[in-house]
């Protein structure tokens, strides 16, 4: 089929076509000013979103039910948690088996036991990741903002040299990983608050210099030629101004963090041996050790998660209870340390920490009672196998949250869930509007910030409509 174009002019229309595509929603460079009038006072600088991504049952972590052993022949409606409880720092407040480290240092944070996830129609792990991150139900006709993306536009930098927004541990060649791409971005809000990405802790440092073998005159010789590239190209010549220079200011923060002293941070191996040592539990711990002395370096907002791929770690379709044996191991005791060093060095005060899962799970209700969605896996009625002992399906209606320093209460319970199925919340159920907007205050980001895009106002939560949660904050 002829289309009546030459190819120069077939190139130049599919690149402006891919450049709208890129833009999607892109603001004008006058239109891009923040809306928020309210002055809020701080109580933190940063956030550490430590995010178990697949799926942590609340009744095998931070919200343990009856403990029923295994036996060969029992019925699966028996099964609430698997493991038995334990004590916590907090009086009458029990965790599950393999959460000891955690434990004890719930005295210097908030537990939330009543977080309900989103009615999303056919649960899928990057559906629900997506709107735990963006505050927004995809799809959206705009490239919604990560929350870390908002933070880095509306309080800049705390050192000019370090990334606003750094995201540590997420592959995306594994599983969904276009899905997990859609909302790791800064969307309109430009190049410059994206996530600076490090798949492997132990191989930070290789993010902030150039590949081995590449002298630094050859690499500032190709640092000036991606900027000629940059003109040249699509974004150059299609691109907004706003666009132009988010782009250009992103790339040079990233050639003055190659530059400078601050790089360290991303080197491990410049920890102490016994500090490496506490935190080495495989690539979580070490990104917990790494957050840690980025925070210290100045970072804003750093999200360390346990990665999502399909059907393991805490996507436990089978193995359940023995696959959470391992993940406990994984993530208790960095956890807690992190807590402990930050505490210890006077940063915990400033520095807001999440722990946090995109849903729960339970071995017989999908989703949450009186609503049918599509059942992810089947679940034998008589279980004779281990494999099948474990939480295997997702469930919304009921999942924790730890919440330690920037401003928020110590040694504090909020929310409660059913003791028996479905443990769904019955005390102060929270949703994620409310958990972003609570962030945001603790960060003195006015609750009506907002965006003029596609000609209409686009706010931090949907509509602007996300309420601060008071009972999880200090003096007030």
């Amino acid at each position: 089929m002829s289309t009546g174009l030459n190819r120069r002019e077939f190139i130049k229309r599919t690149s402006s076509a891919a450049m709208a595509t890129m833009g999607m929603g892109a603001p004008l460079a006058g239109l891009l000013s923040s809306c928020g009038v309210d002055k809020i006072p701080a109580t933190a600088d940063s956030v550490i979103l430590l995010f178990m991504a697949g799926g942590m049952a609340h009744t095998e972590t931070f919200d343990p039910k009856k403990f029923t052993p295994f036996r060969k022949g029992m019925e699966s409606k028996e099964v609430l948690s698997t493991f038995p409880s334990i004590p916590t720092a907090l009086d009458g407040i029990k965790f599950s088996e393999g959460l000891e480290s955690i434990a004890d240092v719930m005295d210097k944070g908030t537990l939330i036991r009543s977080y309900v996830a989103a009615d999303l129609g056919h649960i899928l792990h990057t559906r629900h990741q997506y709107h735990f991150h963006t505050c927004y139900e995809p799809p959206q006709s705009v490239v919604v903002p990560h929350l870390g993306a908002w933070i880095s536009k509306e309080l800049g930098p705390l050192n000019p040299v370090i990334p606003s927004f750094i995201n540590i541990g997420q592959r995306f060649s594994v599983g969904e990983g276009e899905e997990l791409k859609a909302f790791h971005s800064a969307g309109f809000l430009g190049s410059e608050h994206g996530p600076f990405l490090i798949l492997d802790p132990t191989a930070g440092l290789d993010s902030v210099r150039p590949p081995i073998g590449m002298s630094t005159s050859r690499f500032e010789s190709r640092n000036k030629l991606y900027h000629d590239l940059l003109s040249s190209g699509p974004m150059g010549e299609y691109g907004s101004d706003y666009q132009k220079e988010s782009l250009k200011r992103s790339m040079e923060q990233a050639y003055m963090l190659l530059n400078s002293p601050e790089s360290k941070a991303f080197d491990l191996s410049q920890e102490p041996k016994e500090s490496y040592d506490r935190y080495n539990t495989g690539k979580f711990g070490l990104g917990c050790l790494l957050a840690k002395r980025l925070v210290n370096q100045g970072a804003r907002y750093i999200t360390v998660t346990s990665e999502y791929e399909p059907f393991m770690g805490w996507d436990t379709h089978d193995n359940g209870h023995t696959r959470l044996k391992d993940m406990k191991k994984m993530i208790d005791k960095p956890i807690a340390q992190l807590i402990s060093d930050l505490d210890e060095s006077g940063k915990l005060d400033r520095t807001l920490v999440i722990v946090a899962s995109e849903f729960s799970r339970d071995m017989m209700t999908e989703g949450r009672p009186g609503l049918l969605v599509k059942e992810q896996v089947e679940v034998p009625d008589i279980i004779e196998d281990m494999k099948n002992y474990g939480m295997h399906k997702h469930f919304t209606d009921g999942c924790s949250m730890l919440l330690f320093g920037g401003g928020i209460k110590k040694g504090h319970v909020f929310g409660k869930t059913a003791d028996e199925r479905p443990c769904k919340s019955i005390e102060n159920p929270i949703k994620i509007d409310s958990i972003h907007q609570t962030i945001y205050h603790a960060l003195g980001i006015a609750p009506d910030t907002n965006y003029e895009i596609e000609q209409r106002p686009f706010y931090t939560t949907p509509d602007g409509h996300g309420k601060v949660e008071f009972d999880l904050l200090q003096n007030s």
